[in-house]
């Protein structure tokens, strides 16, 4: 009888050790693990029952079924049932309207997922997700309108545009160029217009702009913005680099920056100037000068800029610059974004429009270089600077100095580097320098505008 109880007793604690090994094998393994997938959908609260709603599911032991219907308060569609398990961790499935229905009279409709995974938890049925989702129905586009535009843009300039964009469910509203850049519009003397500068950058061998205004359903409005495109042909100066060039000015670079430490070979120093320091310098300031305030603007009257009195053109806006050595072609290039004026050693900068300083200290090649924010995207910079006379977040006057020419950065002798940006990009001064070009094509469309918009 003992030697019963005693095999009884080791069989007993045999079947203890199995199920506690089966408990911790099921609380540890990947294979029972007890997290129901993470789902989450592209639309929220809206829906223009048309384009795709995505829903994406993560889960780490894969995906047994996932189930997709629709339903309002009289009809139910199922637009997806997938029963075939999946590994994958992340999963993508694509929500639809069911085919044929393109409309419905219900106001809103109700989006119920379900998504189990391969989890072997809960009597190898898996971890399940459920939620219902309620999406509005929209399915009218925005109201666009072009209101004004410059009749004219030219490679390298700048141009206005002024449009009205109304929606109750508005998102987002954008002017898109055919080669990248998003042009942001700032709200514009009444509720639902928007005004905004746009610039054809030097390297860009076309313009094209289109305002894109999208709402919350994911219904969009387009309207191209109707600008002539003029070309204009910007200066190639071919450079040859003398030996004094690269043992004076370079050299002493050199042991300035960062990117050069450690190069010795004069003409590496010189294309890492030329071309990773300047990049480096520029990513600054077209950081800086992208910024446009989301307050609204009722006016935009600037007076042409003339930083420099007495003030000399020394060097051209857009002149693509290749430089050679000794015979050896096309040792490396650049554009120079801006214009340099000259007039007498340490001449005063005076700013020619009210602004805010955002920024003002030595930036690379630019030297001790002042930024002033004008207001609807417009920005001006002043390079090579001997003296500061504002600081960063001064807010500055007409004709206050705000610094003095010199020989700071990648100069080679004592001037004023100008430049204008319009949203991050670099646009010709000659233009902003121009009264007439100022009037025919900014502050005319606006008072334009102005008279169409108090109409309504």
């Amino acid at each position: 009888m003992r030697r019963g109880r005693n095999g009884s007793g080791i069989i007993g604690w045999i079947l203890v050790v199995l199920v506690l090994g089966a408990v911790g094998f099921m609380g540890f393994s990947p294979k029972f693990e007890r997290q129901a997938p993470q789902v989450s959908i592209s639309q929220d609260g809206y829906w223009n029952f048309r384009d795709p709603i995505h829903v994406n599911i993560q889960d780490v032991s894969g995906l047994k079924s996932f189930k997709a219907t629709l339903s309002t308060p009289h009809d139910e569609w199922v637009v997806v049932d997938d029963n075939t398990p999946s590994l994958e961790t992340k999963k993508t499935f694509d929500v639809l309207p069911p085919k044929g229905v393109r409309r419905v009279e219900a106001t809103s409709v109700t989006l119920k997922i379900e998504a189990t995974d391969n989890s072997l938890w809960g009597l190898f049925m898996g971890n399940t997700f459920k939620q219902e989702y309620t999406l509005v129905i929209d399915q009218h586009q925005p109201i666009l309108a072009i209101i004004g535009n410059s009749y004219k843009i030219q490679k390298g300039g700048s141009a206005i545009v002024i449009f009205k964009a109304e929606d109750t469910h508005l998102q987002s509203l954008k002017i898109q160029t055919n080669f990248g850049k998003t042009f942001i519009a700032q709200p514009f003397m009444k509720e639902g217009y928007y005004a905004s500068l746009v610039a054809w950058p030097v390297q860009e061998a076309s313009f094209s702009a289109t305002v894109i205004a999208r709402d919350s359903a994911g219904n969009e409005a387009r309207s191209g913005v109707p600008l002539r495109l003029k070309d204009h042909e910007y200066r190639v100066s071919n450079i040859e680099l003398s030996d004094a060039f690269l043992d004076g000015k370079i050299a002493e670079l050199a042991n300035t920056y960062d990117q050069t430490a450690g190069v010795t070979d004069r003409l590496e120093q010189f294309r890492i100037i030329n071309e990773k320091v300047r990049s480096d310098n520029e990513k600054v300031i077209h950081e800086i000068t992208s910024k446009v305030s989301n307050t609204m603007i009722t006016d935009f009257n600037p007076q042409p800029f003339y930083p420099l009195v007495n003030g000399q053109k020394v060097a051209d806006f857009g002149d693509h610059r290749i430089y050679s050595y000794k015979g050896q072609q096309n040792i490396s290039n650049a554009y120079h974004m801006g214009l340099d004026l000259a007039s007498v050693h340490m001449g005063p900068i005076l700013a020619s429009n009210g602004g805010k300083v955002v920024f003002a200290q030595p930036n690379g090649i630019y030297g001790n270089l002042p930024i002033i924010d004008h207001g609807f995207g417009l920005y001006t910079l002043y390079g090579h600077c001997s003296e500061l006379h504002v600081q960063e977040h001064d807010n500055v006057s007409i004709a206050q100095e705000i610094a003095k020419t010199g020989l700071s950065g990648y100069a080679m002798g004592d001037h004023l580097h100008f430049g204008v940006l319009v949203q991050g990009i670099e646009v010709r001064p000659e233009e902003w320098m121009d009264t007439k070009w100022i009037y025919d094509n900014v502050t005319s469309v606006i008072e334009s505008a102005k008279v169409i918009i108090n109409q309504r």
